[in-house]
């Protein structure tokens, strides 16, 4: 048995990085190794905090602009709060793994996105300096971001070179898709092994109970609106505007009517007062100024759609904030007839296999991992194909209009017809259960801690 430790700069989220964490406590465990959590943001769950290590906060969006976007002061400014910070993240590291006997050290994301670049430079040194063995689980790279990032000056280009991630005898590498692998090798010269995300297909369906029962109630749902569910965190990257093109589409006089005539695939009848309702359940945090999300809400209000924030309403647990039920992330599947999952890029896709887990039919963009690893195993979609036309006044993206009618089309079919839905989400079920679930997770950290 190893005394484990995972480290991210939060744990006890929403977001997907978050969310994969909770699996690896769950596979690590069953594997019979004790684990700690380490973050900077604990959100709900029991860990051991170090503030220092989140990353936003002031200094940490200070040091990653000064990084990767541009260079504010001097240099020699820059790098004196780089270290500055890191030496204090590094003390605070040492007396965790000093504490509590730490023996491996499972870093997700903190050598690779770089958010808090500070924490790259102190993990690094704390694994050299226990000589410890180290599973780094990356799942995006700085260089794979679509708002690009450029390097600014010396401190940060040594910075990357040395540690994002760093070369050891005692660390191994493992990327969440194939692409990465490659792009690893290409630009670092470092193997990584495939370890993609996954989700419990055996445990129980997530269904309606007592506690959620109110939910549609409580965000403002009639029993009868259609619920289209975009449940990513709000970021540019997820292309979330293509969802709101989506629903206006669905939302068409000829595509209503339809819905009216035939009800829906549960039995629920869809009359002209009912809505189509686009419910973002994300949060918006990793939203630099709110940018985007103010474009996002010009662009709903300028298409007519009917759309609901959810984001003070759902948490990675149930539980009360300010007197308010928050309900789980999993509780807004439950009540969900679509989703939509219009992502530019994503390093897997989680709330792909929570869509597929929830037995729900999906919206998606091809993004380049879907088309590389998720596509070849059989998976079905409604899809808005893989390529972006251009984009709108605000920045936002656009496809072809003919994607999105032919993507309503599809929808109203499977919104409508419950046998032709039954077979989509059964025949994604199956193929997911088979290569993506716990027991896969299981077995492959198993062969990986093994050989560390």
């Amino acid at each position: 048995m190893k005394r484990v430790a995972i480290l991210h700069y939060k744990v006890g989220g929403t977001d997907g990085v978050s969310l994969e964490i909770e699996k690896w406590q769950v596979a690590l465990r069953a594997l019979g190794h004790e684990v700690f959590l380490c973050a900077g943001d604990l959100g709900q769950v029991a860990g051991i905090c170090i503030p220092e290590m989140f990353h936003h906060t002031p200094e940490a969006e200070r040091l990653y602009a000064n990084t990767f976007i541009a260079l504010q002061g001097s240099e020699a400014a820059f790098k004196a709060e780089l270290e500055q910070l890191a030496r204090m993240i590094e003390e605070h590291l040492a007396r965790f793994i000093d504490e509590y006997g730490i023996d491996v050290l499972i870093p997700h994301n903190l050598w690779s996105v770089a958010m808090n670049p500070a924490v790259a430079l102190a993990l690094a040194r704390i694994a050299r300096r226990y000589d410890l063995p180290v599973l780094a689980q990356h799942h995006d790279f700085y260089w794979e971001r679509i708002d690009g990032v450029a390097l600014t000056c010396s401190t940060a280009v040594a910075l990357a070179d040395m540690n994002l991630p760093p070369r050891s005898p005692k660390i191994r590498h493992a990327v969440i898709n194939s692409l990465a692998q490659q792009s690893l090798l290409e630009r670092k010269g470092l193997p990584a092994a495939v370890m993609p995300n996954v989700f419990d297909f055996a445990g129980p369906d997530w269904q309606v109970d007592e506690y959620n029962a109110d939910f549609r109630h409580q965000t403002g749902l009639g029993t009868n609106d259609i619920l289209i569910l975009q449940a990513t965190r709000l970021v540019r990257r997820k292309g979330i505007e293509l969802a709101v093109d989506f629903v206006k589409a669905l939302g068409s006089p000829e595509r209503r009517a339809i819905l009216e005539r035939q009800g829906l695939y549960d039995g629920r009848a869809f009359s002209p007062d009912d809505r189509i309702v686009l419910v973002l359940a994300g949060y918006a945090e990793d939203d630099p100024g709110g940018a985007y999300v103010d474009a996002l809400q010009a662009k709903i209000a300028e298409s007519g759609i009917d759309a609901i924030f959810i984001e003070d309403r759902i948490g990675g647990q149930r539980n009360e904030h300010h007197d308010r039920k928050v309900y789980a992330l999993w509780d807004s599947y439950v009540f969900a007839d679509f989703v939509t999952y219009p992502s530019l890029w994503e390093g897997w896709g989680n709330q792909l296999l929570e869509a597929i887990r929830a037995r729900l039919p999906y919206m998606i963009f091809e993004y380049p991992v879907y088309a590389a690893d998720l596509q070849p195993t059989g998976l079905r979609a409604v899809s808005l194909g893989n390529e972006v036309q251009g984009t709108d006044t605000r920045g936002l993206v656009q496809v072809a209009p003919q994607r999105i009618e032919a993507a309503a089309d599809e929808a109203v079919a499977l919104l409508t017809d419950r046998v032709l839905r039954q077979e989509f989400v059964t025949h994604n079920f199956e193929i997911a259960s088979r290569h993506y679930s716990m027991q896969a997770l299981e077995r492959h950290l198993g062969q990986l801690l093994g050989a560390l």
